[in-house]
């Protein structure tokens, strides 16, 4: 995957690669792929920054309308790779009658009750906005269609309040999950706490984490969770995918978080969630390997890839796209 190759090689060659963005450079990684009625859009800026975020939100933001769900992982307190308040707060600016949203966690940190959870947001700064904590007054079970491990899952009953969702995300690595990216965030970013989250992760009562379910099967409620909300939506939600300060561990880790070792790269976005998830890992996977090597064992050993196959698996977008570098 990492293996370095001309431009005019990559040009030649590129009706043979799948989903790829293999270029001489990284930062040059954002080529145009010849279109292609079989491959999603997902565009690319090297723009870390409020103007970048807000330059490619408009390429993908035509069927967001209405009342709008702007999903983000607050983190725990004081988390230093959060995504920058300044880039958040104007992108919430820029969308009429959207509120942050979040839910409660199933471990019991600084965001496991409301309240607490209240506090984390007012001290990493996310309180210039309404920010919803969408199962501060229950869940609600909404189906999976489709599904082979479930056939509802448990979200935030606010969630139902929405008419669209932008899914901000802090790309990085996780714990359980491999990697965190779009899909995370909503797999277990709406699902409720006590019941949702309990669900994806087949946590026992009253276990530690450590015996929470693992690998593929693990990635596979989360896939399955995250199609709940995104066939509630339907054309109603975007991702975008923030690829920087990309530490192996989540902005749930907060200030014990393991040092960022990889570059930042950009930001991806697309109206196709496994385009969008394929695209990150594609950058990820061509950085030198003093900068993937935590990264990527971090994600394959917890079989992380798996996200990305039984996404297309359950039909919930393309893992072959036309990169748009902006």
């Amino acid at each position: 995957m990492g293996k370095h190759i001309s431009r005019r090689s990559f040009i030649r060659s590129s009706a043979l690669v799948l989903g790829a963005v293999a270029t001489a450079n990284l930062t040059d990684a954002g080529s145009v792929f010849a279109a292609s009625k079989d491959k999603a859009q997902v565009f690319f800026t090297t723009d870390l920054s409020a103007d970048g975020l807000l330059k490619i939100y408009s390429r993908i933001n035509q069927g967001i309308t209405g009342k709008t769900a702007i999903k983000l992982h607050t983190g725990e307190p004081h988390g230093p790779n959060i995504l920058p308040r300044d880039m958040v707060k104007a992108l919430q600016q820029q969308i009429p009658n959207s509120s942050l949203v979040e839910t409660n966690t199933l471990y019991k940190g600084k965001r496991f009750t409301t309240a607490d959870h209240r506090e984390t947001i007012k001290i990493n700064g996310w309180d210039f906005c309404p920010v919803d904590i969408m199962d501060e007054d229950g869940a609600v079970m909404i189906p999976v269609k489709g599904g082979r491990r479930f056939k509802e899952m448990s979200v935030g009953k606010h969630m139902l309040n929405y008419d669209s969702m932008v899914v901000l995300t802090h790309f990085k690595g996780h714990a359980m999950g491999g990697f965190g990216g779009s899909m995370k965030n909503i797999a277990i970013g709406c699902a409720d706490g006590p019941i949702g989250k309990k669900m994806v992760h087949a946590a026992p009562d009253n276990v530690h984490y450590e015996l929470w379910l693992k690998g593929e099967p693990f990635q596979e409620n989360m896939v399955e969770s995250a199609k709940a909300v995104i066939d509630h939506f339907g054309k109603r939600i975007v991702f975008i995918n923030v690829l920087r300060n990309m530490s192996v561990d989540c902005d749930c880790v907060g200030v014990h978080a393991a040092p960022v070792k990889a570059r930042d790269i950009g930001i991806l976005a697309s109206t196709d969630i496994l385009a969008v998830e394929q695209a990150s890992i594609d950058m990820v996977y061509r950085l030198p390997e003093a900068e993937l090597h935590d990264l990527k064992e971090r994600i394959e050993s917890r079989q992380g890839l798996r996200q990305l196959s039984y996404m297309k698996e359950m039909n919930m977008g393309s893992d072959q796209y036309e990169l748009i570098k902006l």
